[in-house]
């Protein structure tokens, strides 16, 4: 959705803003005073020595409560926790001011649903942070448009301790789920969980299978409980599969090979009792395998430059309010489905 301020026509940088002092926006600070066609005007956070401290690194004015940003931007990027989205964007986006949004898109799918439609109604443009959509290595997977029919995700790592009131659902796997439910591309029809609490109240152990309405199926497992990291993305499609490793940046495609037909004839004799030389076949008459083609495009970046592109030319966002939402509802039926057996 457009931002009800037509900035496609300016060549003068657009004036932006963060709210939230913390480690990402430290992070957005420092990449959008890196792009040549924004202006970081200000910063804004509770913590008055936060905000001073980025102001002072990046260039730009303090302060101590996030509307003294609404008159000097077009723009903000909103990291803080998650339970204060709403209330910290809903001033942004009744005067038609975007935001990017930090990832998840609110606490719960009530709030999720109330951004959306203050979107709507100020016209502004909404930009969800799950900022897995712009790893080099999913970029290109996105591009082979696989049609899949089975996808499996694995994201185990130890507990960081940053988002310790939410469960692993809500912390780490939603990365997953934004991107399972853009690739299988259909409704959810169906999903069963298994979890398990081990410090707190909350599950920090979760498997979740998801069936979609085209019949293709998800198996996604996370963890935050793991003594290392491990991010992996497979998905089948016909034809053939694809791998991906989220943290190293790199992935293969494997595919039918060029003398498949030569083994499914090879099989059919052994399967009628017929004796057959098989020493001149290959794995690679099977199944061919190549490197999948990965730019090396910093994440964040890639992120605040959709989010700007968005902005100034009034198209929708690559990750949309209505897909950050999307993501938490799916999140909220695996923790519902979760609870009655182990929490």
């Amino acid at each position: 959705m457009a931002s009800s301020t037509d900035t496609s026509s300016s060549s003068a940088p657009l004036p932006v803003g963060i709210v939230g002092c913390g480690r990402m926006g430290r992070l957005h600070a420092r990449v959008l005073t890196q792009m040549p066609n924004v202006k970081l005007v200000g910063v804004a956070d509770a913590n008055t020595a936060a905000a001073a401290e980025v102001a002072r690194l990046y260039g730009c004015e303090a302060f101590g409560d996030s509307l003294e940003l609404l008159p000097l931007v077009k723009a903000v990027t909103i990291a803080v926790p998650t339970h204060l989205h709403l209330a910290l964007a809903e001033p942004f986006l009744r005067a038609g001011i975007a935001c990017l949004i930090e990832k998840p898109l609110a606490k719960d799918v009530r709030e999720c649903r109330q951004i959306v439609e203050l979107a709507k109604a100020g016209n502004a443009t909404v930009q969800v942070g799950h900022i897995e959509r712009f790893n080099p290595v999913v970029r290109a997977l996105f591009e082979l448009n696989l049609g899949p029919t089975f996808i499996e995700v694995v994201r185990v790592s130890p507990m960081t301790f940053r988002s310790i009131d939410v469960g692993v659902v809500l912390d780490i796997m939603i990365h997953d789920l934004d991107i399972v439910l853009k690739l299988a591309n259909s409704p959810v029809v169906g999903v069963d969980a298994n979890g398990g609490s081990v410090i707190g109240t909350v599950e920090d152990v979760c498997n979740a299978r998801i069936k979609f309405a085209n019949g293709c199926v998800a198996n996604v497992t996370a963890s935050r409980l793991a003594s290392g990291t491990d991010r992996r993305l497979r998905v089948f499609g016909p034809g053939g599969y694809v791998s991906i490793d989220y943290a190293k940046k790199r992935g293969a495609v494997i595919r039918r090979g060029d003398r498949l037909d030569v083994v499914r004839d090879a099989i059919a004799k052994v399967r009628a009792g017929e004796a057959v030389d098989l020493s001149g076949l290959k794995s690679d008459d099977l199944m061919k395998v190549e490197p999948l083609k990965v730019d090396d495009q910093d994440q964040l970046r890639a992120e605040q430059e959709s989010f700007i592109r968005a902005v100034k030319t009034g198209s929708t966002p690559l990750v949309s309010a209505a897909d950050g939402a999307a993501a938490v509802e799916l999140a909220t039926q695996i923790v519902q489905a979760i609870r009655p057996q182990t929490l």
